[in-house]
């Protein structure tokens, strides 16, 4: 599922069309309290799209860490093009996993990622402690043609002889899995089947 020419696709979508409405929803969210000094983590962040235009937007540093490494030279690529290569870094890591491997950022984002694993919940909940200030991420909408929708697509993937799944976590456990760790919701948005929000530390 997550192939060079998926990664080569996702940046050639981006110079060509920029961001989706709900990602420019999310970097708005993210950068509401201020980004001078901050450093940037974005997990599961692909080629890296919002930690660089939360870079561009003012933040310091930016790190994006990855299950695959096939999106590694895609997200350099951009970082170069965008000038932001000495400040952004790209690191393979199981962040669920190996938690004390990631360095805490003032802001966190997962977009579109809690849906890729069975431990969507749990992996919100080592975001959240991961954020110092802000944890900002997007997820299925928890309604029932969203998960109808998603049950479909499974049984694709299914006959396609791929082990790859995707889940819709409820909503109230992603948010109170993060609430549990001292952050509160500021901003919440939809967009068709997805859904974003953003929690800061009190």
């Amino acid at each position: 599922m997550f192939k060079p020419r998926v990664a080569r696709r996702s940046l050639k979508r981006y110079r060509k069309k920029g961001h989706g409405d709900l990602e420019k929803r999310m970097v708005a969210a993210a950068a509401e309290g201020g980004l001078a000094g901050a450093r940037v983590l974005e997990i599961g962040g692909g080629i890296g799209t919002i930690q660089s235009e939360l870079l561009e937007s003012g933040a310091d540093r930016g790190e994006v860490v990855e299950l695959v490494p096939a999106w590694e030279p895609y997200a350099r690529e951009l970082a170069r093009e965008k000038g932001l290569d000495e400040r952004t870094s790209f690191r393979v890591a199981d962040v669920l996993e190996n938690p004390e491997s990631v360095e805490q950022a003032e802001v966190v984002v997962m977009n579109r990622v809690v849906c890729c694993s069975p431990d969507g919940v749990q992996l919100t909940g080592v975001a959240a402690r991961l954020a110092a200030r802000t944890l900002v991420l997007s997820f299925p909408r928890d309604v029932f043609w969203v998960r109808a929708g998603l049950r479909v697509v499974n049984a694709a993937l299914r006959l396609a002889g791929r082990s790859f799944r995707v889940f819709a976590h409820p909503r109230h456990a992603l948010l109170g899995a993060a609430q549990a760790e001292g952050l509160g919701l500021v901003a919440s948005g939809r967009n068709g089947p997805w859904e974003f929000a953003a929690l800061e530390r009190a």
